[in-house]
């Protein structure tokens, strides 16, 4: 008579065999690390795309809505052709942020030129502009005379009637979307003030933004 000897998935008694649990266990674990590796994946893909589209960092934007001339005094000293000026101006401004994340911006100065001498300046404190916000800037600038005595083609600038400035404001900061990413955005404006008038006639600003 034949007998028939059993090995391998059962051991006397019915019982499932040690070798077979020890496979078992070793199969789910390596079926829970590939799930886990693949909604890693899928979750990164998700947050690519998101941003690369809905959350794409986008550029701030200046406008200067207006500049006003608020002061203009002039007077002329003939015997060492020199011009006293004092010249106040209101700058009006606005920066919108497209970004569906807040815009940190570090602080800065606006400045007032004449023929690239920087004659005047105004602090503007740091700030956070929130998602597709826009956020009014008022500046005020006013020329410091002393920083004009050296420069010798203001006398026959004001002596032909004209004027000519230029604003210059530039914010610095960040955008955080998924990761930082660093944003500048400025504003130039050319002036030129009728002196005799004691009036702003010609303004023609320059928008620049850098990601």
């Amino acid at each position: 008579m034949d007998v028939e000897s059993r090995q391998g998935k059962e051991s006397p008694g019915g019982m499932a065999h040690p070798n077979y649990r020890s496979s078992s266990k070793k199969k789910r674990a390596r079926n829970c690390c590939f799930i886990s590796l693949a909604i890693l994946i899928l979750l990164g893909l998700l947050f690519l795309i998101l941003g690369l589209t809905v959350f794409k960092a986008k550029k701030p934007v200046i406008t200067v809505s207006s500049v006003v001339l608020r002061d203009l005094g002039v007077s002329f000293d003939i015997t060492r052709l020199q011009v006293h000026l004092n010249v106040t101006l209101q700058a009006d401004l606005s920066v919108r942020n497209p970004n569906r994340v807040g815009f940190n911006y570090d602080s800065t100065s606006a400045t007032l030129q004449y023929k690239g001498q920087v004659v005047g300046d105004a602090p503007v404190p740091a700030g956070k502009i929130g998602s597709r916000e826009t956020r009014p800037m008022n500046i005020i600038l006013t020329v410091m005379a002393d920083r004009l005595f050296s420069n010798s083609g203001l006398y026959s600038d004001v002596m032909s009637g004209g004027l000519p400035l230029t604003t210059y404001v530039k914010l610095s900061g960040v955008v955080h979307v998924l990761f930082k990413i660093h944003v500048k955005s400025s504003t130039t404006c050319d002036l030129y003030i009728d002196v005799l008038n004691r009036k702003l006639v010609n303004q023609t600003c320059h928008y620049k933004t850098k990601l």
